[in-house]
């Protein structure tokens, strides 16, 4: 097994849960986006920053500074894996939607991922 399941668990065989290879990549987005910087002992500059808003007004001009946050963190750690073709931030109530759109490397078929931090 190559790629781990986020969050790590034990599978029922008392074995490390493991991921198919497009869960395993969006699990990883997921992961980089809700680490905050400085979370990480031996990685501190890994994270996407989007949980250090949580306590900012959700407001568009918080959406466009979660994009800009987003596209760096994803080219900066997961570009050996994956191009990012877009990134898209909306502000709704009380939650923020990131999509972000990206092709893995050695594929053609763009994909989507969507998650949702609540403010």
């Amino acid at each position: 097994m190559t790629n781990f399941g986020f969050p790590y668990r034990i599978a029922p065989g008392g074995v490390t849960a493991g991921a198919e290879r497009e869960d395993h990549v969006r699990e990883l987005i997921a992961q980089l986006l809700f680490t905050r910087r400085g979370e990480r002992v031996n990685r501190p500059e890994f994270g996407g920053g989007v949980g250090e808003l949580i306590f900012s007004e959700n407001a568009p001009e918080v959406a466009a500074a979660a994009q800009h946050m987003v596209m760096a963190a994803l080219q900066q750690f997961l570009s050996d894996i994956i191009e990012v073709r877009g990134v898209e931030t909306q502000a709704q109530d009380s939650r923020l939607a990131i999509a972000v759109r990206y092709r893995l490397l050695d594929e053609t078929q763009e994909q989507t991922v969507i998650v949702e931090q609540p403010f």
